[in-house]
């Protein structure tokens, strides 16, 4: 029975994943009936916590875009990369790294791959270089992020694992991230200095540029914020999104600065999860209030929809899975109890074959991060394998790789004939495994 019910889990992931996030929460409910009415389980608890910090951290991202901020830090992005063309190959991938890093989700790095194009046609580089990794940065810089919905979760799921370990914080948890990602995307970039033929030499686009047409549509258009002009309030929403994040990083490496409470009989610091969601939205009120925001407008963004949608399937996702392992923890611990201590970089694959199911970093963190815990995993080995949450860049359907594709007029970012030998594998594959190496040697020296 275990097995059946376990299949009903993977046919509901398979076919949500079809039809994107929200179909992901929506069928993932029909999962959860069935585990129910027909197999007697007793529901599980739905991540409550989780879905509400990433709630307000999505909330003060949108605000941000409404008021302009993420255009002044595209523009900041595209003048260095315009600075330095030559490089573009391996300042790409950085700076769309640094722009999910501050604002804690992928999707704000559409603007730049037309730009990244641009930069590298006139300059004569084959644009799938920088364009591919600058891709796979953009989603590595997830786990990176004080305000990504992955590194909330994570933050999340080891709060709630009381008398498990060490109780580690936001802090602890970037500490290591944070190199390992960079270190990841840099070692990708590296790769990606000299893969596929130089423009000169690629047969198929010289014969396409024989073509007046096609040679208008890939060097026609000039794709630039160079010269766009923003209010003053779009400088100041950035500034106080920073002092922010700023916050919320000083009050999770400062506990003694956190009011405490009895809790059971003893005095506990406030939870990092209440810290984030204050702060969070404090500063979301704060750029409504000065920077003259459109409240109406904050929810057509394209970070608050993007936002809500995950919220959405982490909420299915992660209730029905909560209601599988809670029935059958036992079974599992005794079937699966002696693997995962003896051989924790199982886990790391399980991490990254769910994550390309439920095409969401956060989604796959809290469906198997507790079920981890609960086998005997040490907290810190989910802090090792973090990076193993990115794997939906293994076949070329997650929103971000397709805008990439579009954006290539040249074509040479590319789905290849067999599907899978598409232009982000390696450099997805070469960028996570580095990333996790670097994790694990991080973690076992200083944790």
């Amino acid at each position: 029975m275990i097995t059946v019910e376990f299949l009903v889990i993977i046919l509901c992931l398979l076919i949500g994943t079809r039809f994107g996030g929200m179909g992901l929460g929506l069928i993932s409910g029909i999962g959860l009936f069935i585990l129910t009415f027909v197999f007697g389980l007793q529901p599980g608890k739905p991540p409550v916590d989780v879905m509400l910090t990433i709630l307000a951290v999505i909330g003060c991202a949108a605000t941000l875009q409404t008021a302009g901020g993420l255009n002044v830090m595209m523009q900041c992005a595209e003048r260095l990369l315009r600075r330095h063309p030559q490089h573009i190959t391996l300042l790409a991938p950085f700076t769309t790294w640094m722009l999910t890093f501050l604002c804690g989700t992928g999707h704000v790095v559409y603007t730049m791959f037309p730009i990244i194009a641009d930069i590298a046609l006139k300059k004569g580089i084959r644009p799938e270089r920088p364009m591919a990794v600058a891709s796979i940065a953009s989603q590595m810089a997830i786990t990176a992020s004080p305000v990504s919905v992955a590194v909330v979760s994570l933050v999340s799921i080891l709060a709630a694992q009381h008398g498990i370990g060490h109780a580690f914080g936001i802090l602890e948890i970037l500490a290591i991230s944070v190199p390992a990602s960079l270190f990841g995307v840099a070692i990708a970039a590296l790769w990606s200095l000299r893969r596929g033929k130089d423009l000169a030499d690629d047969e198929e686009f010289q014969a396409r540029l024989r073509d007046p047409e096609q040679r208008k549509f890939i060097y026609g258009s000039t794709e630039t914020l160079m010269n766009e002009r923003f209010p003053k309030q779009a400088y100041w929403s950035t500034w106080i999104f920073f002092a922010g994040i700023a916050v919320v990083v000083l009050l999770g490496a400062l506990p003694e600065l956190r009011p405490a409470f009895e809790v059971k009989g003893k005095m506990t610091a406030l939870s990092m999860n209440l810290v984030i969601q204050m702060m969070m939205l404090i500063a979301g009120a704060v750029m409504l209030m000065v920077c003259k925001v459109n409240a109406a407008s904050i929810s057509n963004g394209a970070v608050f929809k993007a936002g809500m949608v995950a919220i959405f399937s982490v909420f299915g996702v992660a209730w029905m899975s909560d209601t599988f392992f809670q029935a059958h923890l036992e079974e599992l611990k005794i079937a699966l109890e002696g693997v995962v201590k003896s051989h924790p970089w199982t886990y790391a694959i399980v991490l990254f074959l769910v994550s390309k199911l439920v095409n969401s970093q956060a989604a796959a963190l809290t469906a198997v991060a507790p079920m981890g815990l609960m086998l005997g995993i040490e907290p810190k080995m989910l802090i090792a394998f973090f990076p193993a949450s990115y794997g939906y860049f293994v076949l070329p359907t997650y929103p971000s790789d397709l805008a990439c594709i579009g954006f290539d007029r040249s074509g040479t970012t590319r789905i290849g004939k067999f599907i899978i030998n598409h232009s982000f594998i390696l450099p997805g594959l070469i960028g996570v495994s580095c990333a996790c190496a670097m994790s694990y040697l991080l973690v076992q020296t200083f944790m």
